[in-house]
Order: C-alpha cells, then sequence, then structure tokens
C-alpha cells in the first residue's frame, strides 16, 4: 500500500494538565524525531508525521513509512497509529481517495469482494454532514468498487475515516503501540541490571513509565566468568531509548564479595551483597542525579526476596527502591522478556555466582544485618567499589 502519512495516538497524555500536557507532547515529539526524520504535526490530540529521507538517499516514500513503522513500535508513549492516506474534506475527494484506496487493498490481496465491510468515521469540527451521513457516503463509493456486504456489527474489513477540520485520513489498520509515558518525563533512575531475565524486564518498565534509565552492573569475578550478555541486553534496551542517553556503569565486586563471604556469618553473604549494592547504587545516583533505584525483585522468588531478607537489604538505602516486577510471577516475567527481546539474550549460558552459599538466609535479622555491617566496617568497602565505578561503552 502507498501512504501519505503516519497518524500517532498517544493515551495517558491527554488526561494531564495544558501545562504537563503540552510538556509530554513536546518530549514525545522529540523522542520521535531522535528514531526517525520527518515532519510532525500537533493536531489536537493526534500526531501527523510525515516521514523524510533524511540520509538524502531519495527513497520512495512506502519505504520511509515501513520504516518509520518498525520505529514506533519501541517509543513510549504512542498507543497505537495507522498509516494513512489523505485528502482534502469535500464529498467528491474523499470519494476518489476511497475508491483508489480500495482498488490498492483488492491489488494486494488484503480485501477480497467476498468479505463484509463497514465503514467508521469520526469528525473533529463543523462540517455540512454528519460522521453517520459521511460514513454512508464512503461505503457507497466502496460498494461501487466491490459490491461486497455490509455489515455493521460484525464486518470481516473496516476502512477508518478520520476528518479533522479541512482534512480528511483513510486508514484500515491501528498498530499497537508500546504506551506508557514519554522516555524521559519522569526524571532518572539507577537500574540495577544483571545478565538474568528479570532485571532487563524490570528496567525496560519503569522505561516505559517515563523513567531515564542509567543501568549499574557489579562484576562479581572471581566468583562468577566474564560474560558479553551484559552488553547484549544493553544494546537491546536501547533501542527503546529514543531520546535518551542510555549509560551502562559496571562496579568491580569481588573484592566486597570476598569480605563478605570470609568474615560475615555464610548465611548472610546474599543478604550483604544486595544491601551492598543499593548502598552503591545510591552513591551513583547523587552522581547521576537520578532519584531512584530499580531492581527485579519478586516475592519470595529467590532467597533475597522474602519479605524480611527485603526488610535487611533495603534498610541502609535513603532512596526509594522501586520493584516493578514485585508481584509477578516468573511466567509473567518470562512472556515480557519475550516480546521485548531480553529474554533469548539472559537464558544464555553462564556460570552463575560462586559466592553464594549453599543454605542462603531467608529470613534475616534486621538488627542483626546492621550490626554485622557496622562490626566489619562494609560501608568503608562500598566507598571503595563506588570510587573505581568505570562506565562501559556500547
Amino acid at each position: 500500500m502507498k501512504y501519505d502519512l503516519i497518524l500517532l495516538r498517544y493515551g495517558e497524555i491527554g488526561i494531564k494538565s495544558p501545562p504537563v500536557r503540552r510538556r509530554f507532547e513536546k518530549k514525545l515529539i522529540y523522542n520521535i524525531h531522535a528514531a526517525l526524520d520527518g515532519k510532525i504535526i500537533n493536531d489536537g490530540g493526534r500526531f501527523l508525521l510525515y516521514p523524510r529521507d533524511k540520509d538524502n538517499k531519495n527513497e520512495e516514500i512506502v519505504n520511509l513509512i515501513e520504516s518509520a513503522l518498525e520505529k514506533l513500535y519501541k517509543i513510549f508513549g504512542i498507543v497505537s497509529f495507522s498509516p494513512a492516506v489523505e485528502t482534502t474534506t469535500t464529498k467528491e475527494n474523499i470519494k476518489i481517495k476511497v475508491q483508489e484506496y480500495v482498488e490498492n487493498l483488492l491489488k494486494e490481496g488484503i480485501f477480497s469482494p467476498e468479505q463484509s465491510f463497514a465503514i467508521r468515521a469520526r469528525r473533529v469540527g463543523d462540517h455540512d454532514f454528519s460522521s453517520q451521513e459521511i460514513a454512508a457516503f464512503a461505503g457507497s463509493a466502496f460498494f461501487e468498487k466491490t459490491e461486497s456486504k455490509v455489515d455493521l456489527s460484525n464486518p470481516d474489513f473496516v476502512l477508518y475515516l478520520e476528518i479533522r477540520e479541512n482534512k480528511t485520513f483513510i486508514y484500515h489498520e491501528k498498530l499497537q503501540g508500546p504506551g506508557g509515558m514519554p522516555l524521559g518525563t519522569q526524571g532518572k533512575v539507577i537500574a540495577l541490571v544483571s545478565g538474568g531475565i528479570d532485571s532487563p524486564v524490570a528496567t525496560y518498565l519503569m522505561m516505559k513509565r517515563g523513567c531515564d534509565v542509567t543501568i549499574l552492573n557489579f562484576n562479581n569475578q572471581p566468583f562468577t566468568e566474564p560474560s558479553e550478555k551484559l552488553l547484549k541486553i544493553a544494546k537491546k534496551l536501547k533501542e527503546y531509548a529514543s531520546g535518551s542517553k542510555l549509560k551502562v556503569y559496571q562496579a568491580k565486586y569481588g573484592d566486597y564479595l570476598k569480605k563478605c563471604q570470609d568474615e560475615a556469618p555464610e548465611r548472610m553473604t546474599c543478604v550483604f551483597c544486595k544491601s551492598g549494592m543499593y548502598q552503591v547504587a545510591e552513591k551513583l545516583a547523587e552522581h547521576e542525579g537520578a532519584l531512584a533505584i530499580i531492581d527485579g525483585s519478586s516475592v519470595g522468588q529467590v532467597a533475597s526476596q522474602t519479605l524480611p531478607n527485603i526488610l535487611a537489604t533495603r534498610y541502609s538505602a535513603n532512596l526509594p527502591v522501586l520493584s516493578p516486577l514485585i508481584g509477578l510471577d516468573k511466567l509473567e516475567i518470562e512472556n515480557i522478556g519475550r516480546k521485548i527481546g531480553t529474554f533469548p539474550i539472559s537464558t544464555l549460558p553462564d556460570s552463575g555466582c560462586k559466592a553464594a552459599p549453599r543454605y542462603p538466609e531467608t529470613n534475616a535479622n534486621l538488627d542483626q544485618t546492621l550490626e554485622v555491617q557496622d562490626d566489619l566496617d562494609l560501608k568503608l568497602d562500598l566507598n571503595d567499589v563506588f570510587d573505581n565505578i568505570i562506565e562501559l561503552k556500547f
């Protein structure tokens, strides 16, 4: 099909107060422009996107539309979008465009005369016809080309007319965008990301809510083997980060883990490991101007995620720790990972962490945890961990 433009729709932005709505619309337009080149018109609750060839390759509009559609699936804030053709709002022009559209549908096998059809029309502005009248008029034009059965209740095919003042847009697809809020509208967060399944999904969900993410990973060597999973996951998440610079930091954590293993009660190694991660993340948050920490915790899934352990590990962190997966089970998390493309990377073979005790603590006592932390002066070691953080390039 040959289209003229893409209609973009948003959701939650539309219920914000006018100043907030304008700010969010502006940010969404910025994020779209960061992903693709084109002219965007803000038409009162709709964005009209006319893709352009920014590389001057003289690409046909068909290829530009297809390329733009692929990118729009990964821009947060867009609820749905439709490739469309455009005409001026007169009955004569609408009839011509509808019949041209139908001819292309038939030519490409998208619609066959044996199918039933319906026309759905909506209007914005003042016109000398109602939505029902223009739908019936367009239906007659459609019928002239196909002689197909009209079925308003349960049609096989629906053609949409969106009439906005003196412009009319015709389309047949409503493609689902990722929804959420425009990335960068809700402040910055530090996301604890390992090579596992959960943390990339948690990071994605907070990006979807508009949070600008900085990734923090902990290198546990010699208790783990070197792996390229982290950068592969970061590259996948970067696909959803249009309009934002996704940073990745890595902390050398092996020496701290060795001290916890050697000097703290054996069962509590994982407790102090997780607690230390939050405290280092808090230091990085201050450096980056972030307002919260993100992790992939799901209640009861592993030893460090029982409620007593969640209390003990987060107590020493002053920033909010947000866990978007907290009420999801493993299957639900895996399904999201598959949808966004991180699951195949997360399930690549790795060595696991050899620092974990055979019988980890699942019912950590807060007072005991704080006492051991002070006795071993673990905060001093965590300062060294933070001082040696590096930013990874990818």
